[in-house]
């Protein structure tokens, strides 16, 4: 399950209130991130950002001698990925510690490890075709499309919803197990759905592999 707790890398060695400035711009550089835990003994303590440590009059000041401006930004290890996902979003984090009950610290997740969870949840690096369409949201049904779909045969590996605020249309994405989403189509334009965009992927797993793996080093630069 996509809990908090199993995406999380427990590797990442949280910051302590005597390390300096100067070391937690090195922690920083090593796990490519720009925000570090700082835990005193188990319990977190909250987040230090890059900003806050360049804020330092002395970056061999010790960080745990400075008001920590993010100190409740943190998920408890029980929390699913969707949690995770819209604090990151709105605190804007680079990486958002992971806690017990009793607010114990137990790791982070990453902004990278985060990407590779969901893009494994969305079958990225499975081929086959994607087809987008757009509809009002009272028309909108699940299962209707998934009866389309399997109606020719295919499968949905993946679903993503989206609308603009203040919208009453959505756009649907759904990810196919078939490269020919011809019929796919035929039906869906039977059934006067508004089809956006479709399009097939390359049936050759290694190339989409290679896709994937060009972008997780890119990401790692």
């Amino acid at each position: 399950m996509l809990l908090a707790k199993n995406i999380m890398k427990d590797g990442i060695l949280p910051l302590k209130t005597s390390d300096t400035g100067r070391e937690a711009l090195e922690s920083m550089e090593d796990y490519r991130v720009m925000h570090m835990p700082i835990v005193n003994n188990e319990a977190l303590l909250g987040l230090i950002s890059e900003f806050d440590v360049l804020n330092f009059n002395d970056l061999d000041e010790a960080v745990g001698s400075h008001t920590l401006s993010i100190s409740k930004a943190y998920v408890y290890d029980y929390q699913y990925i969707y949690d995770v996902m819209r604090l990151m979003y709105e605190l804007k984090l680079t990486l958002i510690p992971v806690v017990d009950s009793h607010e114990n610290y137990l790791g982070s997740v990453t902004l990278q490890s985060l990407l590779e969870q969901f893009a494994a949840s969305l079958s990225v690096a499975e081929p086959g075709g994607v087809i987008v369409l757009e509809m009002s949201s009272h028309d909108y049904s699940l299962s209707e499309i998934a009866r389309i779909v399997e109606a020719n045969d295919a499968k949905i590996l993946s679903v993503l919803m989206h609308s603009e605020p203040d919208s009453m249309r959505v756009e649907v994405s759904l990810k196919i197990n078939r490269l020919d989403i011809s019929a796919v189509l035929q039906t869906f334009t039977r059934y006067n759905y508004n089809i956006l965009l479709s399009f097939s992927e390359s049936d050759n797993q290694d190339d989409l592999r290679k896709r994937y793996d060009l972008l997780m080093n890119y990401l790692n630069i």
